[in-house]
């Protein structure tokens, strides 16, 4: 009885500890993720940002909570770090407005 409550136990930590790393690899950053950053680059591998008008109309065009989300993760030190020219651009903008 022991050997098999020790049994389903082990599966069940290792089944939690499984999905628990899936959910928490790969793109969690909303300024990682291409789709949404996208509209702010001129190319494709985006690296080079579009005019400030250009910026401001994208910026606009998305929903409250995802400008939100972004300003968010722009005052993270660590993400802005690598998204650095896209932070100052929304800073410049106030942010939502």
């Amino acid at each position: 009885m022991n050997f098999k409550m020790l049994t389903m136990g082990a599966m069940a930590l290792a089944m939690m500890t499984g999905s628990a790393l899936a959910a928490s690899g790969g793109n969690t950053s909303a300024l990682d993720n291409p789709e949404k950053m996208a509209p702010f680059y001129t190319d494709s591998g985006m690296k080079t940002m579009k005019s400030e008008k250009e910026f401001k109309a994208a910026w606009m065009a998305m929903k409250e909570e995802d400008r939100a989300g972004m300003m968010k993760e722009c005052s993270d030190k660590a993400i802005a770090k690598s998204h650095d020219n896209f932070c100052k651009m929304t800073k410049q903008l106030g942010g939502a407005n």
